[in-house]
């Protein structure tokens, strides 16, 4: 039984404390978390520990009362962070990060009940029994990586599920906010209303970061499938290329394959220097969204945009979509092996065509718009 905190009005407060920072789409994916905390504590009272850079993903959330920001490499900062966090009182701690400083943040921190992980009495890092079905597939697992690796590629339940009954509550979705007048802004500076508003506006976020590089297919496989995609279409369709920016010579080559296609393919560069919301005002403007396993997948799954996601070194079952896109998996034998060689051959141009082709239809029935429009 959860305690209640009184707060100054004398009313009753569930005070739970998130500790989750890394990596970006880590924490906006743990975001579907907070409706089913709502829905089990009416009272809910969140605060979320997060990373600087990850600050606009929930404190625009509205069942995100707190934000407090902390560079876990900073020692220091970390430190005053929990000597701050010490000094109140928590109904709640779910300590969602496996890097040695939060796990110590999380353990000076009092609380009526932690879930996640820790540094125990010996100094060294563990979690609780109530969140095995996650950390038993990382890097604390109790027995082993091997072990670990072995669950990881065996597994079949999202992240979401897997949350929504280590925390006993309702599966929810991740929810990322964002001001209507941004995407229109969006919308402008990309000029896409300078295209007739029936041809499908296709997002390119087929890049990676450098952790697993063959999260992302290579630039000739794209060009191929901008090619694919625009005679399917008979040329009546507007392309949108996203990318980092580690990825400003990938996409440079990508625009100069377009250019040398035969026909008039239009695409929109959408820049590597954005904002967090601006890219994600951006990724709004999409009516589909071509992506790897990275922060632009979910932020494409938070706004409630169809994806075309492929999975090649990560997992796809731990990907949930709500009902909104397809998953175009390797069929190679290590997928899932977080191998960052894995081989992506199998995800061809042919198979992310076709799987466009059919979630742009579906997008466009009158039952996924009304979907949409009640998310």
């Amino acid at each position: 039984m959860v305690a209640r905190r009184m707060d100054s009005r004398g009313g009753g407060l569930t005070r739970v404390l998130i500790l989750k920072t890394a990596a970006l789409g880590d924490v906006l994916r743990t975001t579907s978390i907070l409706p089913g905390l709502a829905a089990r504590y009416p009272d809910l009272h969140v605060t979320w520990v997060t990373a600087p850079e990850a600050r606009e993903l929930v404190q625009a959330h509205p069942l995100v009362h707190c934000v407090e920001v902390v560079r876990v490499e900073d020692s220091d900062q970390v430190r005053r962070l929990g000597e701050r966090l010490a000094g109140q009182a928590w109904d709640r701690v779910l300590s969602f990060d496996d890097e040695l400083p939060m796990c110590r943040l999380a353990s000076a921190i009092d609380s009526d009940g932690l879930s996640g992980a820790f540094v125990g009495p010996d100094g060294r890092r563990a979690y609780t029994d109530d969140v095995d079905a996650w950390f038993g597939m990382g890097l604390l697992a109790r027995d082993g990586r091997e072990a670990a690796d072995r669950r990881k590629r065996e597994n079949a339940r999202s992240h979401a599920a897997i949350f929504a009954d280590m925390l006993s509550i309702q599966i929810g979705r991740p929810e990322l906010p964002i001001d209507p007048s941004r995407v229109d802004t969006a919308r402008f500076a990309l000029g896409l209303d300078e295209h007739p508003p029936h041809w499908p506006r296709i997002g390119l976020n087929t890049g990676a970061g450098s952790r697993w590089p063959t999260k992302a297919i290579p630039v000739e496989r794209v060009v191929e499938l901008v090619d694919r995609l625009h005679v399917r279409h008979d040329g009546q369709v507007v392309f949108l290329l996203f990318g980092g920016p580690d990825e400003i010579n990938r996409n440079r080559e990508i625009l100069g394959g377009i250019e040398r296609l035969p026909g008039d393919v239009r695409v929109v560069d959408a820049g590597v220097e954005n904002a967090i919301l601006d890219f994600a005002a951006q990724i709004d403007t999409c009516d589909v969204l071509i992506t790897s396993d990275s922060l632009g997948m979910h932020v494409a799954i938070a706004r409630v945009i169809p994806v075309v996601a492929f999975f090649a070194p990560t997992s796809a079952a731990e990907i949930e979509l709500f009902d909104a896109g397809e998953k175009v998996v390797s069929t190679s034998s290590d997928y899932c092996s977080y191998r960052t060689d894995a081989d992506n051959s199998s995800i061809t141009a042919e198979r992310l065509t076709d799987a466009t082709i059919r979630v742009l239809e579906a997008a466009r029935s009158a039952d996924a718009l009304a979907r949409r429009r009640e998310a």
